[in-house]
């Protein structure tokens, strides 16, 4: 591995130059994109040349039936690529459901099953390199500087000093209204809430006003679409599940039980509750639940990434007679701003993706280090790392910002500036082993045993602190 990755980085000084993240701003990124132009086989052929023969096994989560039809577009696109810059590279990639993915890789793992090269969300990655899965592998070993990567990007895939992984890109989202329900209740249609007390005032009126629901809170357990919906709102208030909203995050102690984070929790026991202002569903929703009443004007609030503009579009297309006409209105009336702020920061998940290389003997017909390296090398240029996260999120690849794509997305989709102006406010989820099943597990837990009233709001936000702490003592 030392030789070959000393050889692509001789050869490879046009990736050698990183952006300049101390002048983050929309301005900066237009100002970068399209000011330089990438040949990804040609960097590709000097990691792995390109009439390498072999085989690649791989895993990820992929367009879905909620995805915009541009991005089944892009991900036709990829594979068509690939196979024509390694056509002697056989490749069964498989598109796992992002719900079912980290569950169907432990199983699969236990019986030295698993692909060659899996692509994880952010938090999954830590929990199975400290189990000894996945190889140690960075940037550099498939021909790029770590310095082009996020740095909080790079601290998802560290775990005990070491790297396991290559960021693929950088998520944040955005809270999403529809000004002509704003405007019908008799809000300001041009100007989304500020606060996170805000939310839960505009949500209350647009039910009292209107009958439909305001805000549309996901409660889901064991799906990511709920921590990265609540946890905004909890750091808002001053919460965390542990300190991961601190500078230097020691994760010693659960702060789930701290007063911002009950202040965070009685506001969505407030809003489902009380109010009963958003969905009554929520317990089971995901963020995919919301886009039908979204569509149909009957949800004024949600937060998601600049692809819902696009899925509304699709939606819109596809409509007929009445419904057209109010899907046409719904669209012309989708706002993006700044997810609100609270009394401690303005918070939004940094999140995203990372590609893991499987450690050999838990791979099934073992693994072939030459056709991952071609493949996360193309996966991973500024190229396919700017076009697969095309409506969606942010290149992990920070040369992608450079890029004639770069250009081109900033002067096609909508919205893409809100998204991408809250990245400085970006928290990673802890950088633990037992992130996920905090995330995914204690914190919907939390929620959905204070919205059911099952727990009182501060015995709901004590049990879950009591369950992260016995977690981190080795109790669960």
């Amino acid at each position: 591995m030392a030789a070959l990755t000393s050889a692509s980085l001789m050869s490879s000084t046009v990736y050698a130059q990183s952006v300049d993240l101390s002048q983050w701003s929309p301005e900066y990124i237009r100002s970068i994109a399209g000011t330089e132009t990438f040949d990804t086989a040609g960097h590709c052929a000097e990691v792995v040349p390109l009439d390498y023969t072999g085989r690649l096994t791989y895993w990820w989560t992929g367009p879905t039936e909620a995805s915009p039809k541009i991005e089944h577009d892009i991900n036709n696109a990829f594979w068509e690529a690939w196979s024509k810059t390694y056509p002697n590279i056989e490749t069964d990639a498989q598109n796992i459901d992002y719900n079912q993915l980290l569950d169907r890789l432990r199983t699969t793992l236990l019986g030295n099953a698993g692909p060659m090269v899996i692509r994880l969300q952010i938090l999954g990655g830590v929990e199975f390199a400290s189990k000894g899965y996945f190889q140690q592998l960075k940037p550099e070993d498939i021909g790029y500087p770590t310095a082009d990567f996020w740095p909080g990007a790079m601290k998802s895939v560290t775990w005990d000093g070491a790297t396991y992984g290559v960021p693929t890109n950088n998520e944040t989202m955005a809270l999403i209204w529809n000004a002509d329900i704003f405007k019908r209740a008799g809000l300001d249609p041009e100007n989304p809430p500020a606060t996170w007390d805000d939310v839960v005032t505009y949500s209350k009126k647009i039910h009292d006003e209107l009958g439909i629901s305001g805000y549309g809170l996901v409660a889901r357990q064991n799906a990511g679409n709920t921590p990265f919906r609540f946890m905004p709102q909890l750091w808002a208030f001053g919460g965390g599940a542990l300190d991961e909203a601190e500078a230097t995050p020691t994760y010693a102690e659960s702060e789930l039980d701290n007063e911002g984070a009950v202040a965070a929790l009685q506001a969505a026991y407030d809003m489902y509750v009380r109010d009963k202002s958003v969905p009554t569903s929520a317990l089971t929703n995901t963020q995919n639940e919301n886009q039908a009443p979204f569509i149909a004007g009957q949800l004024a609030m949600m937060i998601a990434h600049p692809s819902e503009y696009a899925k509304m579009v699709d939606l819109a297309g596809l409509a007929t007679g009445a419904d057209k006409e109010i899907a046409d209105t719904v669209v012309a009336n989708m706002r993006y701003g700044l997810i609100p702020e609270g009394p401690a920061r303005r918070a939004v998940v940094f999140g995203g993706s990372n590609m893991h290389f499987v450690n050999p003997e838990y791979v099934e017909g073992g693994f072939d280090e030459m056709a991952a390296k071609a493949f996360a090398c193309f996966w991973n240029s500024p190229e396919w790392s700017t076009k697969l996260a095309w409506t969606g999120s942010n290149p992990g690849n920070l040369a992608g910002f450079k890029t004639e794509w770069m250009k081109e997305r900033l002067d096609t989709i909508k919205f893409l500036d809100v998204t991408t102006s809250m990245l400085p406010s970006g928290i990673p989820f802890p950088v633990i082993p037992e992130a996920t099943e905090i995330m995914n597990i204690i914190v919907p837990d939390m929620l959905q045993n204070a919205l059911t009233e099952r727990m009182t709001v501060e015995e709901a936000a004590a049990d879950a602190a009591a369950k992260v702490d016995s977690l981190l003592g080795g109790g669960l």
